[in-house]
């Protein structure tokens, strides 16, 4: 079953962050994804741009709005993603408390879920 983990931490502590811990947290991002595609886990794990770069659509009575920055004005932001295989919850939050920024923020651990509709799927 796939699994997706979203990261999720301040963006001004981020930034604040000295280069060189940076560089280390980045690191051990990086050797974490090593080992989970070593061990079959790993679809696909990815960082995006910082919130103040987002766009946001909306489509209301078939107009469509796009407004500049994050849907939500909280202090912790998606900071990144990972799209796992694991046998079941247990398991894949058992690997995402390996994360290296884990202690600094939150991951959410959701099951995916393939969308059936008449005979087509995903």
């Amino acid at each position: 079953m796939k699994y997706l983990w979203l990261i999720y931490l301040d963006e001004q502590e981020l930034e604040a962050m000295p280069a060189a811990e940076m560089d280390a947290l980045n690191a051990r991002h990086l050797d974490l994804n090593d080992d989970l595609r070593a061990s079959g886990h790993m679809v696909e794990a990815e960082a995006p741009e910082p919130a103040r770069t987002t766009a946001c659509i909306r489509v209301r009575g078939g107009k469509t709005t796009v407004t500049a920055g994050p849907f939500t004005e909280a202090k912790e932001m998606v900071a990144g993603f990972y799209l796992l295989e694991a046998e079941d919850l247990e398991e894949a939050t058992r690997i995402a408390a390996r994360i290296p920024s884990a202690p600094l923020g939150t991951i959410e651990v959701r099951p995916t879920r393939q969308l059936v509709v008449a005979g087509r799927q995903t």
